[in-house]
This record gives C-alpha cells, structure tokens and sequence, in this order.
C-alpha cells in the first residue's frame, strides 16, 4: 500500500468518525432530552455507538488491501 493510498485512507476514516460521533452525539442530545429527562446515558451510549461503527468502518478500510477477494466472480 502506498504512502499516498494510506494517506488517504486515513482522512475518510477521521472524517467517517467525525460524522458518526457528532450524529451519535445529537442523537443522543436529542432522546436525552425528549424521552429520558434530560439523563446522560443517551448522551454516552450515541456518542459510544458512533465511534464503535467508526472504528469498525476504519479497520475493514484498512485492512481491505490485505484481503483476497478478488477471486469472486462479477455478475454482469
């Protein structure tokens, strides 16, 4: 993998973990606020679920060159 290509790599995993923690953080604020009278937990578990799918979408993205499969047929 070239400096280039993990360069680039890195700068759609950081911005897909922006976007996923500020929607998991204003989910959050928002069902605090709504349903649970204005509790934390919503706040944490949002923010903690947009994270987790973000680190999940980084580490198949990066470890997305070291998988063979290339050998599945396209349907055309």
């Amino acid at each position: 993998m070239s400096e280039k290509e993990l360069g680039r790599k890195w700068d759609c995993c950081l911005a897909d973990c922006a976007a996923k923690i500020g929607a998991g953080l204003g989910l959050g604020i928002v069902f605090s606020v709504v349903f649970f009278k204005r509790r934390t937990w919503p706040i944490a578990f949002g923010t903690g679920a947009g994270l987790g799918m973000s680190y999940s979408n980084c580490q198949n993205d990066l470890r997305s060159h070291y998988l063979l499969y290339n050998n599945i047929p396209k349907k055309e």
